[in-house]
């Protein structure tokens, strides 16, 4: 990790590109997400995600790919398919997108200190106290 990201967390970057003709898919995906919004905020603190974010865009040769940027504590969990959300999540990943992600490297990060101290505390345990 780049020094410029606290002590304890991880930043990451991914990409993968989306199966084609499943662009309809990958826009119910986000919604199911996006409708399901509380019970994701249940699953952060195992996961020890600070916050993620997805985008998706498409390349001059017409191909679509997905990017999810996320700031988690490095004993974060990741998803948990006992919960539901999470393995409806996995589900869509699994239809979507294709296997596997590329990886991109960070380099910098830049936050507020009253806000990277909450970070590092969530990022380790996943309380925000």
């Amino acid at each position: 990790m780049p020094a410029t990201v606290p002590p304890g967390l991880r930043l990451e970057l991914s990409r993968s590109r989306v199966v084609e003709g499943k662009e309809g898919e990958l826009t119910e995906w986000m919604s199911m997400l996006t409708d399901r919004y509380d019970e994701c905020l249940e699953t952060l603190p195992a996961e020890r995600a600070v916050f993620e974010a997805t985008f998706k865009h498409r390349e001059a040769d017409g191909s679509l790919w997905i990017y999810h940027l996320a700031l988690t504590g490095e004993d974060g969990s990741g998803l948990d398919e006992s919960h539901p959300v999470d393995a409806a999540h996995a589900a869509y990943s699994r239809r979507v997108k294709e296997p596997g992600w590329d990886e991109l490297e960070p380099m910098f990060m830049l936050t507020p200190a009253h806000l990277r101290d909450v970070m590092q505390r969530w990022g380790a345990s996943g309380v925000a106290e």
